[in-house]
C-alpha cells in the first residue's frame, strides 16, 4: 500500500481548544517512511516530523513512526518536540459498526481508487495531555473522533469536515469526497457518516448521492439517499486555515496541500422524508480543501 494515513481530532468545547494529529505510513521505492503533524488551535500551532520509518498496524486501526508518534483506537501518543506532545487514552469508544463494507459503502470493492475513506473511531472521551506551543491542557473526556485514509495517493481535489460538538446532544458528523479518475473518466463521489447517539447512518454513492459547493471559506452539502435528506453548511468563520503537510509517497517528499479550518461552524440538518430528525451547529467543526502548490516541496526524509 502506498500510504495508509490516520487521523485524531480532540475537541475540548470548555476551553474552545481543538488538537489534531494525524501520522501517515508512506512506502516508496526506497522504503517506508512516515509523516506525523500535530495542530492545534487556538494558536494556530502546526508541527510536522518525517521519519525514516513508519509502520500501519496490518489487522486494524493503528500507526507508528518511530518514537515520534502511536496511536490506535484506544490510546495515541505524540512526541515532535518539547512544544509538541500528547499523550490521551480514549474511553467510551464508539466504534464503526459491523457491516460488510465501510463508509464508502460498496467502492471499498472497488479496486484502484486512488484513496479511500474510513471513520473508526465515531465518538470517544479523550483523557491526558497535550502541549503545543503555547498552549498546555490537561484534557479530562474531550469528545475525540479517529479515521483512516488510504490508497496511492491525495486526489486533485477534495473536500472533508468533522463536527462533534454541538452543545448537549449526542451527534456527530464527518464527510469526504473528492474528484479521481476511474476507468478513463473522472468521479467526484461524496460520502457522509451521521451519528445520532447510537444509531449510525452511512450515505454513499450509489444509494446516495451528494452535491457539493465550495468557496469562499464555504461548504454547502446536500445530500439524498435511503429515505434521508441531509444538509450540511460549513462556514470557515473568517479563520486563517492550518496550512499541513501531504505525502506524496512514491516521490518520498511531501507538499503543503492541505487548508484545514479546525475551528469552523458547521450547521447540520437530517430529515427522513417530512420528519425532522435533527437540526443543530457546532462552533469547533473541522472544515478542509485542497490547497494549490505555491510553496516548494517539503519533507523529504534523509537519504
Amino acid at each position: 500500500m502506498p500510504f495508509e494515513g490516520h487521523f485524531w481530532r480532540i475537541v475540548d468545547p470548555g476551553a474552545g481548544v481543538v488538537v489534531v494529529a494525524l501520522s501517515a505510513a508512506c512506502q516508496g521505492p526506497r522504503g517506508p517512511w512516515g509523516l506525523s503533524t500535530l495542530a492545534a488551535h487556538p494558536g494556530h500551532f502546526v508541527r510536522t516530523v518525517v521519519t525514516e520509518t513508519a509502520a500501519a498496524d496490518p489487522g486494524g486501526f493503528g500507526v507508528r513512526a518511530e518514537n515520534a508518534f502511536a496511536g490506535d483506537a484506544a490510546a495515541l501518543s505524540v512526541d515532535l518536540g518539547p512544544d509538541a506532545r500528547l499523550d490521551v487514552t480514549l474511553e467510551d469508544v464508539v466504534r464503526w459498526p459491523r457491516r460488510a463494507f465501510g463508509a464508502l459503502g460498496i467502492a471499498h470493492a472497488v479496486p484502484q481508487l486512488s484513496q479511500y475513506w474510513h471513520p473508526v473511531v465515531l465518538a470517544a472521551r479523550a483523557h491526558g495531555r497535550v502541549r503545543a506551543g503555547d498552549l498546555a491542557l490537561e484534557l479530562d473526556g474531550a469528545p475525540a473522533y479517529a479515521e483512516k485514509n488510504w490508497g496511492r495517493g491525495f486526489p486533485a481535489r477534495w473536500w472533508w469536515g468533522h463536527a462533534a460538538t454541538f452543545g448537549d446532544d449526542d451527534v456527530s458528523v464527518s464527510f469526504a469526497g473528492g474528484r479521481m479518475p476511474l476507468l478513463g473518466g473522472e468521479i467526484a463521489p461524496t460520502a457522509a457518516v451521521l451519528r445520532l447517539g447510537r444509531r449510525v447512518i452511512a450515505l454513499a454513492p450509489p444509494s446516495a448521492r451528494t452535491r457539493v459547493a465550495l468557496g469562499a471559506g464555504a461548504w454547502r452539502l446536500r445530500t439524498r439517499g435511503r429515505g434521508f435528506d441531509v444538509e450540511i453548511l460549513g462556514d470557515a468563520a473568517g479563520g486563517r486555515p492550518h496550512e499541513l503537510l501531504v505525502p506524496l509517497p512514491a516521490a518520498e517528499r511531501s507538499e503543503l496541500r492541505s487548508h484545514q479550518h479546525l475551528a469552523g461552524t458547521l450547521s447540520l440538518s437530517v430529515r427522513r422524508g417530512r420528519r425532522l430528525l435533527y437540526a443543530g451547529r457546532s462552533t469547533l467543526a473541522g472544515l478542509e480543501h485542497e490547497a494549490p502548490v505555491s510553496d516548494p516541496p517539503r519533507g523529504a526524509p534523509p537519504a
